[in-house]
């Protein structure tokens, strides 16, 4: 059916308001947590005045603040609205990209999130040809060992990690875990280099598993993407999977709003 004139005027002024709202979260992401419209205009590639009229009406609305010295930053009302939107998109989007890897791969994947010192499995896509019983959603398993302990804080610095397993007794049942903060940190250091999480018979023997980042609309790390099985089954497809795994991170990533990285391919 073909879209009516209206339809597509408010499609399109949509469209418009959603990309000034996540460049500005770009751009005030750092001091001075503001923007003006000529840097909103600038980022965009867009016309100066088109920008401004956009910005007032989504003043008028609440979902940004125009200071006195004319510059804009978002509301909060914005934020808490955007994260609920990302929570709802990586369970709904988030599990048509798992069953698109799955049936790839061939191998269980999952989709965790940070809480505390413990991931908790949000989505799962578990295929017929993988060996795993039971579901994993709704089940937190310790950071330091799980599949996407490193991954989902990819960006947090050494004092941000020190911070999260400041209380955390690093004790698994997996032959390789990490033995403190230093060596998972460590570990991360590598993670990075390589361009994607490696965690081998760390949560326990024989397991193996391969992860990445995903990012919300402001560039943030909410979530991860793991491949998980057994260990002889996973290790000489280490490459294969995990260009597989960053690819389906990244397209999630984009789903939800993430601007496009320039280093999130692997090496």
């Amino acid at each position: 059916m073909a879209m009516r004139d209206d339809e597509r005027n408010i499609s399109s002024s949509m469209g418009r308001g959603f990309s000034i709202l996540s460049a500005l979260a770009q751009l005030t992401s750092q001091e001075p947590f503001s923007a003006s419209v000529q840097e909103v205009a600038h980022a965009l590639g867009r016309e100066r005045s088109q920008i401004s009229r956009t910005l007032s009406a989504l003043a008028s609305k609440h979902l940004v603040v125009r200071g006195d010295d004319q510059r804009y930053r978002l509301a909060w009302s914005w934020y808490a609205a955007a994260q609920e939107l990302t929570q709802r998109r990586l369970r709904t989007i988030g599990l048509s990209v798992l069953d698109e890897l799955a049936d790839t791969v061939g191998e269980a994947c999952f989709i965790g999130t940070l809480q505390g010192d413990a991931t908790l499995t949000i989505v799962e896509s578990i295929p017929s040809t993988a060996r795993m019983i039971g579901s994993w959603v709704g089940r937190a398993y310790p950071a330091f060992c799980s599949d996407a302990g490193q991954a989902v804080l990819w960006d947090a610095s050494d004092d941000e990690v020190r911070s999260v397993f400041a209380r955390t007794e690093f004790t698994s049942r997996g032959p390789n875990a990490p033995r403190s903060v230093e060596d998972f940190l460590e570990r991360l250091h590598e993670s990075r280099t390589r361009g994607f999480v490696i965690v081998d018979q760390e949560a326990e023997p024989g397991l193996y598993s391969i992860s990445a980042p995903v990012r919300d609309f402001r560039s943030e790390v909410v979530a991860a993407i793991q491949i998980v099985g057994e260990r002889d089954a996973l290790l000489p497809r280490t490459q294969d999977f995990a260009a597989h795994c960053v690819t389906a991170a990244n397209g999630l990533s984009r789903a939800i709003g993430a601007p496009a990285r320039a280093d999130t391919d692997v090496g």
